[in-house]
């Protein structure tokens, strides 16, 4: 219940709310606070038709604040309410709760008239007057109703009242200065607890004051706890009950509202039944804010744990350093030993370095504990807020006033629901890390330790590509990137590198500090494959992984399929071939120096898209058994292609074929090669089959279906055979008239 004593104060007065009434702008206010802040407008600045009163939203007039400067948006501390001779200008106050608050410029009345007043009463509302919400600084002129065209917030006072009921253990006087006394009498006319020395003082039996009615204290609880609850009344007509709901303007309304006044024509619904749809969304909207309380909880213990592994736990003033997030203490010991060891054995000019760096190693570890300390100091005050916004949600939900609670609902329901969104995940991310990433490197010569920093002792971290933003288009290629998260390294620049779109060397094409490029001028039907890394003084980190991106096709229709598909480049790979396999005609070429069979890949693999590639036999003696097909990165290199599970082949002698995947043997086909016959593998991703034909005919049925994942071109061969890629080809007839409207293009 504590926590939610901020809602329940006035932000005019800092105290508990007495008597509070509803302004248009779902604010709440003392009713006597708010006669305190009331300002006058001269007539000519208040033409009839611009007032306002509280009874709906539609009548939220504001003030002309070129005309009239109510509120300082410069924040200086001073409200201006310039324009009229008759209203100087006045500095503002600032209320126990710290909201800026404009003074009274409403004269009081006369003493005389004062005195005739009956007591409890208040003072009529002068003319054109007009009341600035403390906490919104909204402007409204009020009508001839004065502060009666503001609902009572009848539910907040319920609330008040049973927080009051349980926080004073004993009765004590309300008036007391200091340490309040316990109270001997309560006035059940002023509402008022006093203890004898009070009571005479503050209430004496005299005047008016002498039909007051002096109960016990316990008494005056008690019949004060069960006084009926006032039952709201229309503000338009204040004899009048609410009976309905405005759906239009969201405020309960009475019979006489729907017959003569203005919401006649507007959708009106059941009281009861709008008071337990908004009782239900409530309770929905704060479940979910619930839930971000639980994880905000959980989110201090984790930066008290953080808290924990900066601090140090001997010697305050020495530097804590350390590279992982275990506990710091312990790695502090063996890196200042290191580091001072280190210092001490260089001239007198390191030494005076040594303790320069110690001083930057202090202030990071300061400004390390700072901004947990301010993220813990921040999340603990918006989850203290949180929870006293929850608790007086509940409070209010146990309401049993349909007309009270649908005054305040929907405020309230916009306030949790914001409150929830504030619970971003920004909000619940640390804005540190434990890491000092600081390492001392002894290594330069002595006249370099002057330039010694830590900035320069460690290179930077490997970048990230940003898959989501690289793409592709026409003969151009975009490419982004970005560091790792929490790395706190220094990068001065990037180099980005991209092969020559045929599998050969990498070169820089941009060095600079920008995390995207685009690149232009590549060349058509070709695949490229770039990476990225950073650099700083202390030199180049290491290459991202590196993506390969595939460049429009000249003449692209997608309607023609003869246009589509296997138009990408390739060559096989001499890094990831077995050993046994030769190379030759700029790697298009190869053959074996063994009799057993050796697997080469092609340097290109494909995950989507048409692909077409031929093989040429150039030599074939002695009846071998080649096999052509796809593999992953990882198959086997030093069996036929299709022993293992990670390969799909066509192996291939001079009567007939197999298909084989897994040490499975298939779908058997008349018809061998020789020399001088051409192969052709045709993958098609976008279908995900496999197929192979032998001198432009396609051979046996379609080898394999539900192709998915990353494939590379591949082979197996020993001595006898050798044959020659051809890249680049359109997909062969047979081909086109099975599929003639492809469903994706190329990567």
């Amino acid at each position: 219940m504590e926590e939610m004593e901020e809602e329940l104060k006035c932000p005019v007065c800092g105290s508990l709310y007495r008597e509070p009434i509803i302004l248009p702008c779902s604010h709440n206010i003392c009713l006597a606070c708010a006669r305190n802040i009331l300002v006058l407008t001269p007539d000519a600045e208040s033409p009839q038709s611009s007032r306002a009163s509280g009874s709906g939203v539609s009548d939220y007039d504001y003030l002309d604040l070129d005309k009239m400067s109510l509120y300082s948006e410069a924040d200086s501390g001073y409200g201006s309410y310039g324009g009229f001779a008759s209203v100087p200008t006045t500095p503002c106050q600032k209320s126990p709760n710290g909201v800026r608050v404009f003074p009274p410029t409403v004269p009081p009345p006369p003493p005389q008239h004062h005195l005739l007043l009956h007591p409890g009463s208040l003072p009529p509302i002068p003319r054109n007057s007009c009341i600035t919400c403390p906490q919104c600084h909204r402007s409204l002129i009020l009508d001839d109703r004065g502060l009666r065209g503001f609902p009572k917030n009848r539910v907040l006072e319920g609330v008040v009242d049973r927080y009051q009921q349980s926080k004073a253990a004993a009765l004590r006087c309300q008036l007391c200065e200091k340490s309040p006394k316990e109270a001997t009498v309560m006035c059940e006319q002023c509402d008022v607890f006093y203890c004898d020395p009070c009571r005479l003082r503050c209430h004496p039996p005299r005047g008016p004051l002498a039909k007051h009615h002096l109960v016990p204290p316990a008494q005056g609880r008690v019949s004060h706890r069960l006084s009926p609850r006032k039952i709201s009344t229309c503000t338009e007509h204040e004899l009048e009950n609410h009976s309905m709901y405005c759906v239009q303007c969201k405020i309960p309304v009475c019979y006489q509202c729907l017959e003569e006044g203005k919401h006649s024509s507007h959708e009106v619904k059941a009281l009861g039944a709008m008071w337990k749809l908004h009782k239900g969304q409530l309770s929905l909207a704060l479940n979910i804010l619930s839930d971000r309380a639980k994880e905000a909880k959980e989110f201090l213990v984790q930066l008290r744990n953080m808290v924990q592994q900066i601090q140090p736990t001997e010697a305050p003033g020495r530097p804590v350093v350390t590279s992982g997030w275990g506990t710091l203490q312990e790695n502090s010991v063996e890196f200042e030993a290191c580091l001072v060891a280190q210092c001490d054995a260089l001239i007198d000019a390191l030494n005076r370095r040594k303790a320069q760096l110690l001083s930057r190693v202090n202030k990071e570890h300061e400004h390390k504990l700072k901004v947990v300390r301010d993220q813990i100091s921040h999340c603990t005050v918006k989850l203290r807020q949180t929870t006293g916004l929850m608790e007086y949600c509940l409070e209010v939900i146990k309401e049993n006033d349909p007309s009270g609670f649908l005054q305040i609902s929907d405020a309230l329901i916009r306030r949790v629901h914001m409150t929830e969104n504030q619970w971003g995940k920004a909000t619940l991310t640390p804005r540190m890390t434990t890491d000092f990433d600081l390492t001392l490197d002894s290594g330069p010569l002595l006249q370099t330790i002057h330039q010694l920093d830590f900035v320069q002792m460690k290179v930077p971290a490997t970048p990230i590509l940003q898959l989501e933003e690289c793409c592709t288009h026409n003969n151009s290629a975009t490419l982004s990137w970005k560091q790792p998260p929490l790395s706190t390294v220094q990068v001065d620049g990037y180099i980005l590198e991209l092969d020559d779109g045929n599998g050969g060397q990498f070169r820089e094409v941009y060095v600079g500090k920008e995390t995207m490029c685009t690149v232009d001028g590549l060349h058509f039907n070709s695949t490229y494959s770039s990476r990225v890394k950073a650099f700083n003084k202390s030199g180049v980190g290491q290459y991202s992984k590196t993506l390969v991106m595939q460049t429009a096709e000249t003449g692209y229709t997608p309607c023609d399929l003869n246009t589509l598909g296997a138009v990408a480049w390739f060559t096989f790979d001499p890094s990831s071939a077995h050993s046994d396999i030769i190379f030759s005609n700029d790697n298009l070429t190869v053959t074996c120096n063994s009799y057993d069979d050796r697997v080469v890949l092609g340097n290109t693999g494909f995950s989507r898209g048409v692909h077409y590639w031929e093989l040429s036999v150039d030599r074939y003696d002695n009846h071998p058994d080649p096999a052509f097909g796809v593999a992953r990165a990882d198959v086997l290199k030093d069996v036929m292609l299709g022993k293992d599970d990670k390969a799909w082949a066509m192996y291939v002698d001079n009567n007939r074929s197999w298909f084989m995947h897994n040490n499975s043997h298939t779908n058997r086909t008349d018809g061998g090669i020789s020399k001088g016959t051409t192969v052709g593998v045709l993958l098609d991703l976008a279908h995900g089959t496999l197929t192979f034909s032998v001198n432009d005919e396609q051979q046996g049925p379609i080898a394999f279906d539900s192709m998915e994942g990353l494939f590379l071109p591949a082979i197996s061969l020993n001595r006898n055979v050798q044959v020659t890629l051809h890249t680049g080809l359109p997909i062969p007839e047979f081909y086109t008239a099975r599929n003639p409207e492809p469903s994706s293009s190329v990567c």
